[in-house]
């Protein structure tokens, strides 16, 4: 599976020519949002934000960064009186 996933990484440049990062560190993630790690923390700890276990690394996949940011525009766009 990881060499799935080091393959299709290396299959889908990016402007620049690099390949597509797949998944991120904690503090990657956090810099991503512009939060600090602690926060980051705590959203991988309640499950709002999705993470997996790599061997003994604990990373957070791109697209579970952008899914907690639709739910969080989401969530503000149904709430009485939101633009």
């Amino acid at each position: 599976m990881a060499a799935d996933l080091r393959g299709e990484a290396a299959e889908i440049p990016t402007p620049d020519n690099q390949p597509v990062q797949l998944v991120l560190t904690i503090e990657q993630a956090a810099r991503r949002l512009s939060i600090g790690r602690t926060l980051m923390y705590a959203l991988v700890s309640s499950g709002e934000v999705e993470s997996v276990m790599i061997g003994r690394l604990r990373r957070i996949p791109v697209e579970c960064l952008t899914e907690y940011v639709n739910r969080l525009r989401k969530d503000r766009t149904q709430l009485p009186g939101a633009a």
